[in-house]
């Protein structure tokens, strides 16, 4: 069964004509996982809209129903004890038979072709191979490759106290061409890694297909061989250069070797010469790492006869996508494990708040300079909030985010006398004469707050004409309380505003004139 995020990221990517096996290598999957996939949306028949819409274990649940669900893992063999005696001194044991007894202890257990191929990834795991490498054919403008340089040498002066501070060098290199972009920053956060990408695609004018970065937590929150999950802030990445991430396997630098070279290139040819020099700024820095960048990719690599930078003119920027309008809005991400019993996040000495319902569920805030958005575990938007800088409120609060309880109460009091009075006025006289009796019947007109709110409810989708009537009835008999009126306007409902006489005309009946 395959979570959410990857149901959606497959579709997506066939949807932008990435191929099979790019599907299988981004999501760690096979082929017919990926068909599975395919075959269940287009039975579905909702579009990839719809899908987003739907709550992501409904979406599971709809690729993978219960009943379909396989109850039990499958045992994995000791591939170690298998390793040892099949290399112990005499044995005669070969993989069929170490497969056959497997077999015979777990008969639900991998049948022999997995066998063999899970036991020998775990040969090459442990105890290597060959030490030979594959030649690969780039495509023009296919894949931008992302690293940090590992070197971080003290030039940075710090104008106020004098501290010495490291630079951090962000560095990509493009397609076929190896075209450079380098950048310092302070740190490598998540911040300073996002800008450099996004920075990067605008030095390039243009966007790759894929986006290969390092296995830093700042891109990949976790890659293993069976599991791939981007972090949310490059999510937010992918989705607004329409690309895809896909960072190499774990621990596997020669995933992306044209950025591995050129970053030990760097250490040597933009480090070495930088670390003569000591600068005031950042700024001061970057102007140099531009002007050395800019050179390197004026130089004629090896097996060519123009430059990185003609290269890329001629190759890789006619196959790239164009940039779309707008630059990317760098967020602030904060990642919580589950939302609090108030429902509200903390943020720069502000509560946001978010559906009741998330309660125990965890989320990610992303704060922009005048946004604050909430989404799920998933990365879908849940909320947005306009960002606040004001002293008060603290608590920055929707109403459709609350019970219907605290809506309640909060309504209550948010309100004063002069509110219900405008809104018994919106009815008619009556009602308006009524609810300022019940103010003026306490001491203190608050305490008659839950009074008027109440029998104005009752009011909600419902005639005024009948309401008011009611209202006209409780004023002259002089019960303007909340219970009476729940009663006359019951009353009133039910006989259509009809007020029949209370007694027949009669001789013997005086009539109140007679005491006149």
């Amino acid at each position: 069964m395959q979570n959410y995020s990857t149901i959606i990221g497959v579709i997506e990517m066939r949807k932008k004509q990435c191929t099979t096996r790019d599907c299988q290598y981004r999501f760690k999957i096979g082929s017919g996982t990926v068909a599975h996939i395919l075959q269940r949306y287009k039975e579905l028949d909702l579009t990839l809209d719809e899908l987003r819409a739907i709550s992501p274990n409904k979406v599971e649940e709809a690729f993978y129903p219960p009943d379909r669900t396989r109850k039990e893992e499958t045992p994995l063999p000791d591939y170690e004890k298998a390793y040892e005696r099949k290399n112990e001194k005499g044995s005669k044991a070969n993989l069929f038979f170490l497969w056959k007894e497997y077999k015979q202890e777990f008969p639900n257990g991998y049948q022999y072709t997995q066998y063999v191929e899970h036991y020998n990834r775990y040969v090459k795991e442990h105890y290597g191979t060959l030490d030979v490498a594959m030649a690969v054919e780039r495509v023009p403008g296919e894949k931008m490759y992302i690293d940090w340089v590992g070197d971080q040498p003290e030039i940075i002066c710090n104008r106020e106290t004098g501290e010495m501070c490291k630079a951090h060098v962000f560095v990509t290199t493009i397609g076929i061409s190896s075209k450079i972009y380098a950048e310092i920053f302070p740190d490598e956060k998540q911040s300073s890694f996002v800008k450099g990408t996004v920075h990067a695609v605008e030095a390039y004018g243009a966007v790759a297909k894929y986006f290969v970065p390092d296995n830093c937590r700042t891109a990949v929150t976790k890659h293993t061989k069976d599991e791939l999950i981007i972090n949310s802030s490059y999510q937010d990445l992918e989705k607004f250069y329409d690309v895809v991430i896909l960072p190499p396997p774990a621990r596997k630098p020669t995933g992306k070797p044209t950025v591995e070279r050129y970053v030990q290139y760097l250490e040597t040819e933009l480090l070495e010469k930088m670390k003569e020099k000591i600068y005031s700024s950042f700024e001061e820095a970057n102007q140099e790492v531009k002007e050395i960048v800019a050179a390197i990719n004026n130089e004629v690599p090896n097996g060519w006869n123009i430059t990185h930078q003609e290269a890329f003119e001629n190759y890789d920027r006619p196959r790239m996508k164009s940039l779309s309008d707008g630059s990317f809005s760098l967020c602030e991400y904060v990642a919580f494990s589950a939302v609090p019993r108030n429902y509200h996040l903390l943020y720069d000495g502000h509560y946001y708040s978010v559906f009741y319902t998330y309660y125990g569920k965890p989320v990610i805030l992303k704060a922009t300079m005048t946004e604050i958005m909430i989404s799920d575990e998933n990365n879908k938007l849940i909320c947005t909030h306009q960002r606040s800088y004001a002293k008060f409120p603290r608590y920055i609060t929707k109403d459709e985010h609350m019970t219907s309880e605290h809506r309640f109460y909060k309504e209550i009091n948010e309100h004063d006398g002069d509110y219900y009075r405008r809104w018994a006025a919106s009815i008619g006289d009556n009602m308006s004469t009524m609810i300022d009796t019940v103010l003026k019947a306490s001491e203190h007109e608050e305490q008659s707050y839950n009074s008027c709110n109440g029998i104005l409810h009752m009011c909600d989708r419902q005639s005024r004409i009948l309401c008011d009537e009611a209202a006209r009835r409780c004023v002259e008999l002089h019960t303007c309380r909340y219970t009476y009126f729940k009663k006359v306007l019951a009353e009133v409902i039910n006989t259509g505003g009809k007020q029949e006489d209370t007694l027949p005309d009669h001789d013997n009946i005086w009539g109140k004139d007679y005491y006149k």
